[in-house]
């Protein structure tokens, strides 16, 4: 009996990011009702790129916007605790640029010290807080989602800050399946939670603002009608906050 309690204990903490579904958790409000952008801000101009669709916010990296393509929250956030779930939805750009990173943050070079770099079909997004004060990755990279790119790739930052928000393991599921991150800020400290996985534990964001809205990001663009960075072909629901 004792052991079977513990399989399905086990099986809880593996799977429990997903039994949420439309319903907040405990101590949790949602901040995206499904239907409409009722507490966000579209971009002015945006043309109808960030939309819902059966629920979803869907974008397509498309917006029409001058400025700021980004869809923030009205809300302003100190502490929390955000669930999110999100998917790239296709990668139809190359990035022939892409690093191998080491733990410590760092990029792996060849025998003449220059940068190993692959070819990776990618899609880029992620969760900015704290207004642009941070940004949680999304993307296809062989590091994972969950890094903090500025914060990693910052060489004013000291060694120990950037192996801290470089992921501790690649958990992300494949192309077009649904992930979950649980993001906790207190302070200048992140931990993210990547599909019940820790990729990040309590990483030290130095300077980072007290205070500023959710965002989900976008990027990419077009020449000629072609891709030519990776695009946020990214879709994101069941958006769920708890502030500390």
């Amino acid at each position: 009996m004792k052991k079977n309690l513990l399989v399905v204990a086990t099986l809880l903490g593996l799977v429990g990011w997903t039994l949420f579904g439309e319903t907040a958790p405990d101590g949790f409000a949602s901040i995206f009702d499904g239907k409409s952008f009722a507490g966000w801000k579209v971009p002015v101009g945006d043309g109808g790129h960030w939309k819902i669709i059966d629920g979803v916010i869907d974008y397509d990296a498309e917006s029409e916007a001058k400025e700021d393509k980004n869809l923030w929250t009205e809300k302003e956030y100190k502490d929390f605790v955000l669930y999110v779930d999100w998917r790239i939805t296709a990668t139809p750009w190359k990035n022939p640029r892409v690093p191998i990173i080491l733990p410590s943050g760092l990029h792996k070079r060849d025998e003449n010290g220059d940068e190993i770099q692959i070819v990776v079909p990618d899609s880029d997004s992620g969760i900015l807080f704290r207004g642009r004060g941070a940004q949680v990755n999304i993307w296809c990279w062989p590091v994972g989602s969950g890094e903090v790119y500025g914060y990693r790739m910052n060489p004013n930052m000291p060694p120990e800050v950037r192996a801290g928000v470089t992921p501790r393991v690649l958990a992300d599921k494949d192309i077009g399946e649904w992930n979950t991150f649980k993001i906790t800020v207190r302070g200048e400290y992140l931990t993210v939670v990547l599909n019940g996985i820790t990729v990040i534990e309590n990483a030290h964001l130095p300077g980072l603002p007290a205070q500023g809205p959710i965002g989900l990001q976008h990027h990419g663009s077009k020449q000629d009608r072609e891709w030519n960075s990776p695009p946020s072909l990214v879709q994101f629901r069941n958006l769920y906050i708890k502030e500390l």
